[in-house]
């Protein structure tokens, strides 16, 4: 028995897939078919009943998936205050993101994060947001990045920055050339909203019965990207996070206001999982992540209302 075997044995418990277990490990299937032959072998006892589909696991199999992750949070344990000795910067981050955290701004984070540390690499995957904290309980991402994050569920949450909120319109709406829109002026008007079960959603719709504001939602949808394009048309408007339409304000394809509400906002934060050993390199990737944020607090000032592109 040997600790790969280990690995490959619990990652297919917790993945509830041999197929699955196998990628994490970057084996074939087969090889974990016989990773855990070999845990059997050792003990002399069926640990997964592969009979029934999905297989089944057996009581010794639980007992021994249980004792063995401990083994192994023990090992890293060990692994990282060896590797902490030396400080040492090598390895790779496993980074879960939702979509609006900006795929420019995350790339160029990571390029400077690794041309500082060259050993290091960060692997970044963009997801919707159920599927981030999937990956972090689910160990298939160190760290996740998502919007309002929340604890439990075995996760802890570090916050990260506050992203101000702002009425997103077309350049040739009315709302386009104002200082600031109140949210009485927003009543009635036709609005592409997100989709119910989202947080943004739901914070959004408390303030505005805060207010005793309606608008008529024409559109709803996942995303930011997709409640952009349906702006840029003139189907609504729609209330976003700052940050996430800055290419467009600066481009003139949309137009951006502030919106006179207060402690409305949309907080990042990073999950983890609360037993998660942080590797040295996790560790610097975290410190550089909250630098790399601090050099960007000073939001670039809403460019005044202008022509869109013919075309656009």
């Amino acid at each position: 028995m040997n600790l790969n075997a280990i690995k490959v044995f619990c990652d297919v418990i917790r993945m509830k897939s041999f197929s699955r277990g196998a990628a994490l490990n970057r084996i074939s299937q087969s090889a974990a078919s016989q990773a855990v032959h070999q845990l059997e072998r050792h003990y002399g006892v069926q640990l997964i009943d592969r009979s029934k589909r999905p297989f089944l696991v057996t009581p010794e199999g639980q007992a021994a998936y249980e004792g063995l992750r401990q083994v192994l949070e023990i090992y890293e344990q060990i692994d990282t205050q060896v590797r902490s000795i030396r400080q040492e910067i090598a390895g790779t981050v496993r980074v879960a993101a939702i979509y609006s955290v900006g795929l420019h701004q995350m790339s160029a984070c990571m390029q400077q994060f690794m041309k500082r540390h060259p050993k290091a690499r960060v692997r970044l995957e963009f997801l919707h947001p159920s599927r981030v904290y999937e990956a972090v309980h689910d160990e298939t991402a160190d760290l996740g990045l998502v919007s309002y994050p929340s604890a439990g569920r075995g996760l802890s949450v570090i916050p990260l920055r506050s992203e101000n909120m702002v009425v997103v319109c077309h350049p040739d709406h009315r709302f386009a050339g104002q200082a600031k829109v109140t949210v009485d002026q927003l009543r009635d008007e036709d609005y592409i909203a997100f989709d119910r079960d989202l947080p943004i959603r739901k914070e959004i719709d408390r303030h505005l019965r805060q207010h005793q504001v309606s608008v008529q939602v024409v559109m709803e949808f996942d995303n930011i990207e997709t409640i952009k394009q349906a702006i840029e048309i003139g189907t609504g408007l729609s209330i976003l996070p700052e940050p996430t339409v800055w290419k467009e304000t600066s481009t003139g394809t949309l137009a951006a206001t502030p919106l006179a509400i207060r402690d409305l906002s949309r907080p990042i934060g990073i999950i983890h999982r609360q037993r998660k050993i942080f590797t040295p390199t996790i560790l610097k990737f975290l410190e550089f992540l909250a630098e790399y944020q601090n050099e960007r607090t000073q939001l670039p000032k809403l460019p005044s209302r202008r022509k869109a592109p013919h075309g656009s």
